[in-house]
């Protein structure tokens, strides 16, 4: 285990999977709500174990997944994009910087972004989100080091959990301006993905006491890990934390899969007792084989006897499904690719490469960046 260093460690890894993740509950002027995640992801696609990924035409893979939504309207947006094009000159400055595009659209694309602008001062854009975020708290490091160990796997992990935000959000073409708080994860590991179950919570209370916890795996073999930052940057981390189910579930009708969503979170050493509920049900991300549900929590409680309110988010990985979803993202991708590649395609007058990805042409614009 080497220590973190910043700003090294913010940039990528030569590990099998890595990510950069952002959550955040946003607000416009007149008090309607705006929850987003926004995660991009690093793989190495021949050791990191997603089937579907081993047909990708390159050693290393970049991915993204978001979700944004109106809690008035009682609607959420999510994307799923399978390949992403990071730029040449991406990692390639003193502090994080990453450029990037969906692979999938050729007409009018996109550019991405997620960069320090100075010491933990980020700008994150997407096609939905131009974001910048400032931290007012110091890196939380899970586990007290953040290098932690989930049975016979390991992990470095560290999070900015207390971000400030402003900025804008795109809603059917309807530019918004917003402010809130966000929360960031960056995590990278050599292990990879396996079938086990976990589920995960971001805290962030109005106290500005954040917490980051989950419990993993299935079965006698669970991990359990709660790490507190508190309003003065003292940071705790325990394995004595209770995660029970109350009552509020949602079963995907595409995948059938059945999501506790509300929550009973209790750390007796810290003394703390919280319930979480969701701010919407449907909130299903649908990545290949991979499902899980990413969303927005109410919270309430106590803390040393002491009420408190705030948000979090809440992830749930590895809970099975009835129905396979292969089906359903085998259409996902040949409606994208006709709607985006193939057009392209016939307009170059080049021969469609049939088959899961258009090989030639993703990796060609892959290799030399955009």
């Amino acid at each position: 285990m080497k220590p973190i260093k910043f700003p090294k460690d913010e940039s990528a890894h030569d590990n099998i999977i890595e990510w950069w993740y952002f959550n955040g509950h946003l607000k416009d002027s007149k008090g309607n709500r705006y929850p987003f995640m926004n995660c991009l992801f690093k793989a190495d696609v021949k050791k990191v174990n997603i089937p579907f990924l081993k047909k990708a035409p390159f050693k290393i893979i970049y991915f993204s997944h978001s979700i944004l939504s109106d809690i008035k309207a009682k609607r959420s947006y999510p994307k799923i994009d399978y390949v992403s094009i990071v730029s040449g000159d991406s990692f390639s400055k003193p502090l994080l910087f990453i450029n990037y595009i969906d692979s999938l659209i050729f007409k009018g694309y996109i550019n991405k972004v997620i960069e320090e602008t100075k010491k933990f001062n980020y700008h994150i854009k997407t096609d939905n989100l131009d974001l910048n975020l400032t931290s007012v708290k110091k890196p939380l490091l899970e586990g007290g080091t953040g290098y932690i160990k989930f049975g016979s796997k390991s992990t470095y992990y560290y999070s900015l959990t207390n971000l400030k935000t402003k900025g804008t959000i795109k809603i059917n073409g309807k530019l918004i301006k917003v402010k809130g708080k966000s929360w960031m994860d960056h995590q990278w590991a050599n292990a990879g993905y396996s079938k086990d179950r976990w589920t995960w919570f971001s805290i962030q209370l109005d106290n500005n006491l954040e917490i980051v916890c989950l419990e993993s795996g299935n079965g006698k073999n669970k991990t359990y890990l709660a790490t507190v930052s508190y309003p003065n940057n003292k940071q705790v981390s325990t394995d004595d934390i209770q995660l029970t189910p109350t009552g509020i579930v949602w079963q995907s009708p595409t995948t059938k899969a059945e999501y506790p969503l509300s929550w009973k979170i209790e750390i007796p050493s810290q003394n703390i007792n919280l319930e979480v509920k969701p701010l919407l049900k449907k909130q299903e991300m649908l990545f290949g084989t991979i499902n899980y549900w990413e969303g927005p929590l109410t919270v309430k409680g106590t803390v040393s006897k002491k009420k408190v309110r705030g948000a979090g988010f809440l992830e749930l990985v590895g809970y099975p499904m009835e129905i396979s979803n292969i089906n359903f993202y085998k259409k996902e991708v040949e409606k994208v690719i006709g709607k985006s590649v193939l057009p392209y395609v016939e307009k170059k007058g080049k021969k469609f490469v049939s088959g899961l990805w258009p090989l030639k042409i993703i990796k060609k614009l892959y290799q030399r960046g955009f």
